[in-house]
């Protein structure tokens, strides 16, 4: 079966950096578009960052320039590689892997952006 787990969540202060890493098994990983999403409480999940099979990316302009999506298919992961954090990148983020209409998401893992 499909398996996507997070990790690399926690506490970091407003202006600090985070890694989140989402291993994936059960899929060809390959050819699949890989993205991160986000929930704060109270408000919907929203796109981070994408990453398709081909390498191209795209971000929610709020991250431009301060989040990194990236892709090693030999080790089957994608990361997000956070930076100048904000309180208001609080939530839970979600690790998602789509093709052709079909997405799988894993349980997710809460950033806290807090002094």
């Amino acid at each position: 079966q499909v398996q996507l787990v997070e990790s690399g969540g926690g506490l970091v202060e407003p202006g600090g950096s985070l890694s989140l890493s989402c291993a994936a098994s059960g899929i060809i990983f390959s050819i699949n578009t890989m993205g991160w999403y986000r929930q704060a409480p109270g408000n919907q999940r929203e796109l981070v960052a994408a990453i398709t099979s081909s390498g191209s990316t795209n971000y929610v302009e709020s991250v431009k320039g301060s989040f990194t999506i990236s892709r090693d298919n030999v080790k089957k992961t994608v990361y997000l590689q956070m930076t100048s954090l904000k309180p208001a990148a609080t939530a839970v983020y979600y690790c998602s892997a789509e093709r052709r209409g079909t997405s799988y998401w894993g349980p997710g893992t809460q950033v806290t952006v807090s002094s």
